[in-house]
């Protein structure tokens, strides 16, 4: 068994999450949340916001640990066993760029409701309340955007 870290984020802007859409030769369709894999020496923290940056071209502010997921999936001769740890981001504009290279063919900001129900894997749905769950919290409080969070 190969064993993988990656780290994400759940950005938001307005009140919206931002989504991709990935395309990989029409066998490989989903709505996803940026994510991708720690390199050597590298921090989570720094992980989640360097692969929203390449995923997406936003550049929003980690606001806090959400929380990790974990699955496995079949690769040819072997198992891998995936876990990611999600923060919750906050974005300065609806600004986003899918990134061509990785089979991103679209991205964009949606309402919660529709995020929830565009995202194909359930993991990343229970990944999006959490992070939606605070984010209304800090919001009822006031700290949403706030520099006295910070």
């Amino acid at each position: 068994m190969i064993e993988a870290t990656s780290c994400g984020g759940v950005v938001i802007f307005r009140g919206k999450i931002l989504l991709l859409y990935k395309n990989y030769r029409g066998k490989y369709e989903e709505w996803v949340l940026p994510k991708g894999t720690v390199e050597p020496g590298e921090g989570y923290k720094d992980t989640a916001a360097r692969e929203v940056r390449e995923e997406t071209g936003a550049r929003p502010v980690i606001i806090k640990y959400v929380g990790k997921s974990q699955y496995t999936f079949s690769v040819p001769g072997d198992t891998v066993s995936k876990q990611v740890h999600w923060y919750l981001m906050m974005a300065n504009s609806y600004y986003s760029r899918p990134q061509r290279e990785e089979f991103f063919v679209d991205s964009g900001y949606y309402k919660y409701h529709e995020a929830y129900h565009l995202l194909k894997f359930s993991n990343e749905k229970q990944i999006l309340e959490a992070a939606y769950s605070e984010y209304q919290d800090l919001k009822r409080s006031n700290l949403w955007g706030s520099k006295k969070y910070f």
